[in-house]
């Protein structure tokens, strides 16, 4: 177990409503976390509970300590929404580790003391997402390595298909990925849908209208698309299926046109090709498995009696 404690003055939160870089971990307010965040909070452990834990209601005053333990190695993520949880029910929760922090099999990550009742009532909601995002993290933080090996400015980035967007998309960033977008307005990002209905010059036109201060990125699987995407003005072109080959030949010839477009790639990514893409010299790489198909990291409550 790690010997150094780490108390609210030291655990990085996010902070989206911020001037400052929104993906970077602040720690100018460490003890709040996100409206958004308390409120899905809320929700969560509300959900589950429902009028009150029956079983846990039969041990009354009794009060104690329990400890959340890794049962393998992993990056953390989460640590602040789970002491929010515990402190929802008047717990008292001493964090040993801090979001980011690699934690090894058989590590120690929090305390929880207080009414075992009410430790007991949000044991599952608070399990359910540290080790969620913390899978999500451990996950993304292993693809970004492999990553920045060979391709040091390549971004490992998530997409929209995920469980619980908000933390989900936290979980991201703590691993070193990128989010992507985190809602719908966020940016202009053209679909295959969207072209087969306008064509890619009617549809980049009236995307470039919508504002001055979105980012208009277009969907393509082939290389002639990617050409004219870049030509009638597209800021982003996602590159969906294609082979690292198709894709190295794409960035070749779309950096000739305009060196300052950004290129994505997307579409059946797998840890075991990741590596090939960061060659073809993308800028960035979604994969959507990393928060709609990722393995939850292996983690217990257990009493101290």
């Amino acid at each position: 177990m790690s010997t150094v404690l780490f108390d609210d003055t030291t655990i990085p939160r996010l902070f989206f409503h911020t001037t400052t870089n929104p993906f970077k971990p602040l720690n100018r307010y460490p003890s709040m976390i996100p409206i958004a965040a308390e409120a899905q909070l809320k929700n969560l452990l509300a959900e589950d509970l429902g009028f009150c834990d029956i079983t846990s209601h039969l041990l009354g005053e009794e009060k104690g300590s329990s400890h959340i333990i890794a049962k393998e190695d992993c990056i953390l993520s989460g640590l602040a929404h789970v002491k929010y949880l515990f402190e929802l029910r008047g717990l008292h929760v001493t964090l040993f580790f801090k979001d980011g922090a690699k934690a090894k099999k058989g590590d120690t990550i929090l305390e929880v003391s207080g009414l075992y009742r009410n430790m007991f009532e949000v044991e599952r909601t608070a399990l359910n997402l540290l080790t969620r995002m913390s899978g999500i993290a451990t996950e993304t933080n292993k693809l970004t390595k492999k990553v920045k090996k060979v391709n040091p400015s390549c971004r490992v980035a998530a997409t929209r298909k995920t469980v619980l967007r908000l933390f989900d998309k936290e979980a991201v960033i703590t691993g070193g990925g990128d989010p992507h977008r985190f809602r719908l307005d966020d940016m202009v990002l053209l679909k295959d849908n969207h072209i087969k209905i306008l064509g890619i010059e009617e549809a980049l036109k009236r995307a470039k209208e919508v504002s001055f201060s979105k980012k208009v990125e277009i969907e393509v699987s082939e290389k002639e698309d990617a050409v004219k995407a870049v030509e009638y003005g597209a800021d982003i072109v996602m590159l969906d299926n294609m082979t690292p080959e198709e894709v190295k030949n794409t960035v070749k010839t779309v950096k000739k046109i305009n060196k300052n477009t950004i290129i994505e790639a997307s579409g059946g990514i797998t840890e075991e090709t990741i590596q090939a893409y960061a060659e073809a010299g993308v800028d960035i790489i979604s994969l959507g498995y990393i928060t709609h198909s990722v393995k939850a990291v292996n983690m217990s409550l257990e009493v101290s009696l």
